[in-house]
């Protein structure tokens, strides 16, 4: 059977605070653990006015502290705005504490940032969408000056980094963070260093990628596991799990590669209730891609009262069109889909609602179906 995880951005509620946020968290987190979920995920955001999870170190050990036997781990720390001694140490610590159920998930995306800052813009997107074993692969979607110029886009570039901090190659990093874990690590001048907490750790080390660019590359260089962002970015998805298992060298943890897909996923008893808790969701993409960063997570009234223009549509129509969004039979059949298309070995689900009680449902609705369908 195909393992079932949760990623968890601790979205706030518009009326909420970040600490209703973060309890909802540590709540939710709980019932992914009687519910069955193997992982539990925290992503890494920063400066967005509607998400909580910014230190996913520390709300990890919140996590791992309020439950017993499910996974916990980060996806993925920004390893742009970090060095590999802190990153082992923050997770030797949690390893340290909850040993054998830490997942250390590490990406590019500071890098990222950086170059879709300095970059010209994109050209636009070809207007055409295909189906791959009946997934939905939308056209790319393009990072326009709107959002790579904006000042929230800047300013936490340079508040992430001391001034005149350059961020290392992104592989040397992952190199420095097996050697610090495997007690190996030695300096340019061939000077011994270990991290303590950390050399030894039993921690799962991930890379995750939304491209067949570096990150899929180095996760299969060095024999990783890997996630691919189907919710961040659709239209990649296949480029990215072919690009990592084309490059793919066994490893002594990892003799064949393991691909695990993430996916934004609504449930509900009916189609029509799916509809209603989920029509905040295209707003919600619309403030982070216009460059305002994730805002407050709306209510179903709130987001009625939006007045949508066709450019607007155009800029979040991936991502409504991705998302698996209706009853437990519907969302099964969609993620079976995602699964067989990608030949993923573990699935991601994310889910965003304004009230609580609709994460919960969604959350337990999806296992039992899950379950129930055997896949």
């Amino acid at each position: 059977m195909t393992r079932l995880s949760i990623l968890d951005l601790a979205p706030i509620p518009s009326g909420g605070t970040a600490g209703d946020a973060l309890r909802n968290t540590v709540d939710l987190a709980r019932r992914a653990e009687d519910a069955g979920y193997h992982r539990y995920w925290l992503a890494e955001h920063h400066l967005t006015p509607g998400v909580a999870s910014s230190a996913p170190a520390v709300l990890i050990g919140a996590v791992a502290a309020a439950t017993r036997r499910i996974r916990v781990g980060s996806g993925a720390v920004q390893l742009g705005h970090q060095t590999p001694l802190t990153v082992v140490e923050q997770f030797g610590t949690l390893d340290a504490l909850y040993p054998g159920r830490i997942d250390l998930g590490i990406g590019r995306s500071g890098q990222r940032a950086r170059e879709l800052r300095d970059a010209p813009p994109e050209p636009a997107a070809p207007a055409t969408a295909r189906r791959v074993k009946g997934l939905l692969i939308p056209p790319p979607f393009s990072f326009t000056p709107a959002i790579t110029q904006a000042p929230i886009f800047a300013l936490a570039l340079a508040l992430l980094q001391q001034p005149g901090a350059q961020s290392p190659d992104f592989a040397e990093q992952v190199d420095d963070i097996v050697a610090f874990l495997s007690g190996t690590y030695r300096s340019d001048e061939g000077h011994e260093a270990h991290a303590q907490p950390g050399e030894g750790a039993d921690l799962e080390l991930w890379v995750l990628g939304s491209s067949g660019g570096q990150s899929a590359q180095v996760a299969a260089e060095r024999g990783l596991p890997f996630a691919a962002n189907y919710h961040v970015s659709p239209a990649t998805v296949l480029e990215a799990v072919d690009a990592y298992r084309d490059a793919f060298k066994p490893s002594q943890a990892y003799p064949a590669p393991h691909v695990m897909v993430s996916a934004d996923v609504l449930v509900a008893p009916t189609d029509e209730e799916a509809r209603r808790v989920g029509e905040p969701y295209g707003l919600w993409v619309r403030s982070i891609r216009t460059g305002a960063g994730a805002m407050k997570y709306p209510s179903p009234e709130e987001a009625s009262a939006h007045e949508w223009t066709e450019d607007d549509r155009a800029l979040v129509a991936d991502r409504l069109d991705t998302r698996f969004a209706g009853t437990p039979e519907k969302v099964v059949e969609g993620l079976r889909v995602l699964k067989e298309a990608t030949g993923a070995d573990e699935l991601l689900v994310t889910t965003i609602a304004h009230d609580h009680a609709d994460r919960v449902r969604s959350q337990d609705l999806l296992a039992q179906a899950w379950a129930d369908a055997g896949l």
